[in-house]
């Protein structure tokens, strides 16, 4: 019978053989960039107090090549917000998830949220444990229906409608509960709705376009999340990369939308939200300055003679500002690290798989070689000495194929044009 212990050791293995980070890795090997960790500690102290729901907090954005640990410490970190009491949303720039479309980027962002103390889905362990009678509750209330809150009526009017008729009409509550999640609900149901606690009038009531509708839900969700009871929400952004594969304007729409996440734009972000985002370590190089991009998107999105492309103008050129003069490069791993390292994952395998793992040469240590280079050849040696002892069993150097910029047109879903209007 395998112990827990056991069955940890080994899921830790199997994840840092794959390069694919998991809880249990991320407590074998924690963590050895100190400048990350202070900065997202300060972040995560300043959401506390009343008043830090109306505080938009600066981001992060992390660079490293690849096998640097950027995914690896993006683990991390949800890993020790969790234990802070946030609720955390990792979510990855992919074909599914384009970072230029707000839409599915907060979908995604409520869809694979993780609480603290709760395996259910985000809004319904939020909306249950929301209570008319408590301090939060009537902060979260007197924001919602203040005009400087910036929402659409849909929402202090559904909130209204959650408290009013949890008891009385469950199949509305659940309606509701649905929207906040992403679903639709009609107006009309709403209204129907607010005659049945004599509030029709309370609010004037209109659908709101699709992409306010998510930045809005986004917004409001992060404060039911503090109503609830928790401290906050920690939004983690892997493989942003990505957006370099995207076409001209794509790129342009995604390095607004990283300013916006990361709160980088003057009067917009959304409060209380600690955001961190993870980028290749050439990218401004590659892309900004290759690709010309530093140089050409302004221009492009200025050229349409619109209000709304020379906005987004300058949110794309202060994204690609933060890109360039704003991320916070990885440290390599030193002499002292790497020697941590090797003894925690040496005693790991050994409790593994009840052996006494050998001694292995040391490569001379490389500022060029990642860290996950070195974790995968000393596990995967480690797995051939124990199955084939006395063999010559030195592993093959590991090898990442390397990333390009190519454009990509898969990544850009026909149900996403270039252009609006």
């Amino acid at each position: 019978m395998q112990t827990d212990e056991v069955v940890k050791c080994r899921e830790a293995l199997e994840a840092l053989r794959s390069g694919v980070p998991n809880h249990e890795a991320v407590r074998v090997l924690g963590s050895n960039q100190r400048e990350v960790e202070d900065l997202f500690a300060a972040a995560l102290e300043s959401t506390r107090g009343a008043e830090a729901a109306g505080q938009r907090i600066p981001g992060l954005l992390i660079s490293g090549g690849f096998g640097a640990g950027k995914s690896h410490l993006l683990e991390y970190l949800e890993h020790t917000a969790l234990a802070e009491g946030f609720v955390c949303s990792r979510v990855s720039v992919s074909k599914e998830t384009p970072l230029y479309d707000p839409v599915k980027m907060v979908q995604a962002a409520v869809d694979d949220a993780v609480l603290p103390d709760a395996n259910g889905q985000l809004i319904q362990e939020v909306a249950s444990r929301l209570d008319a009678s408590t301090e939060q509750y009537a902060e979260l209330n007197a924001w919602a229906n203040s005009p400087g809150s910036g929402l659409n009526a849909v929402f202090p009017a559904t909130l209204l409608l959650h408290e009013k008729i949890i008891r009385s009409d469950p199949e509305l509550v659940d309606q509701i509960t649905g929207f906040w999640s992403g679903e639709r609900l009609a107006i009309s149901r709403i209204r129907q709705g607010l005659k049945q606690v004599n509030s029709v009038a309370r609010y004037q009531l209109k659908s709101p376009r699709v992409k306010e509708l998510a930045r809005q839900r986004f917004l409001f969700t992060s404060q039911l999340i503090r109503a609830a009871g928790y401290r906050g929400w920690v939004l983690l952004i892997d493989e942003v990369e990505l957006i370099g594969r995207y076409s001209l304007l794509q790129r342009g729409r995604s390095y607004a939308e990283l300013a916006l996440w990361l709160g980088k734009i003057r009067g917009e972000g959304v409060p209380g939200v600690v955001a961190v985002a993870a980028i290749t370590d050439d990218f401004a190089l590659a892309v900004l300055k290759e690709k010309g991009d530093r140089e050409i998107v302004g221009q492009r999105f200025r050229s349409k003679g619109s209000d709304e492309f020379t906005i987004l103008a300058g949110r794309a050129e202060a994204g690609m500002r933060l890109i360039e003069r704003s991320a916070i490069a990885l440290r390599p791993p030193d002499e002292s690290v790497l020697h941590d390292t090797y003894q925690r994952l040496k005693r790991i395998h050994g409790e593994a798989y009840s052996w006494d793992p050998p001694e292995i040469a040391q490569q001379e240590r490389s500022v060029a070689r990642r860290m996950r280079s070195y974790v995968r050849r000393w596990v995967n040696e480690w797995d051939l000495r124990r199955l084939y002892p006395g063999m010559d069993t030195a592993p093959e150097e590991d090898q990442t194929a390397p990333f390009t910029y190519d454009e990509d047109t898969d990544l850009a879903p026909p149900d996403h044009p270039e252009t609006e209007g």
